[in-house]
């Protein structure tokens, strides 16, 4: 009697389009949707020239897609504006690490010199994470690390991701 009350919950399931799954990729929330993206420039830190620069917050509204496949899941932004830094990796995609949403790239930091002066430009990596909330939000934390020339340091700033 109990293996036939396990097979008629299994179809139950699967009439109802739920599946019984394991692993990272089971357990994934998915970022799909418009989202706004604010990074908190204004309160950035670090030991980075740049980081004791003055910028504004910014913020821009990305469209995202997941796709997972093989214990992995990856979002993808598929709509929205590109970034102003012509050497920043796209499209910008984010890999569940099973906590967050994790944007790793290398890039070229483009040092701001002061008004009329060229920028200097230097290798920089990124990782920036976003850790879903239970507001239905995402926060976390964008760090780059940059390795040479007059902004050679670190710069943190706070991130947040928010449904449209």
């Amino acid at each position: 009697m109990r293996k036939y009350a396990v097979i008629l919950f299994a179809l139950a399931l699967a009439t109802t389009g739920f599946a019984v799954t394991s692993g990272p990729a089971a357990a994934a929330p998915t970022w799909n949707g418009q989202w706004t993206l604010t990074r908190y420039a204004a309160s950035k830190t670090g030991t980075s020239l740049a980081a004791r620069q003055r910028e504004p917050d910014f913020s821009n509204v990305y469209t995202f897609a997941t796709q997972c496949s093989g214990g992995r899941c990856v979002a993808t932004v598929v709509g929205g504006p590109q970034a102003q830094n012509p050497t920043i990796p796209r499209p910008p995609r984010y890999t569940w690490d099973g906590v967050s949403w994790v944007e790793r790239f290398d890039w070229q930091w483009d040092c701001y010199m002061g008004a009329g002066k060229p920028k200097v430009w230097a290798p920089a990596h990124s990782v920036a994470w976003y850790t879903p909330r239970r507001d239905g939000t995402k926060t976390g934390s964008w760090r780059t690390v940059i390795d040479s020339g007059p902004c050679k340091g670190t710069v943190v700033m706070a991130v947040k991701a928010t449904a449209k």
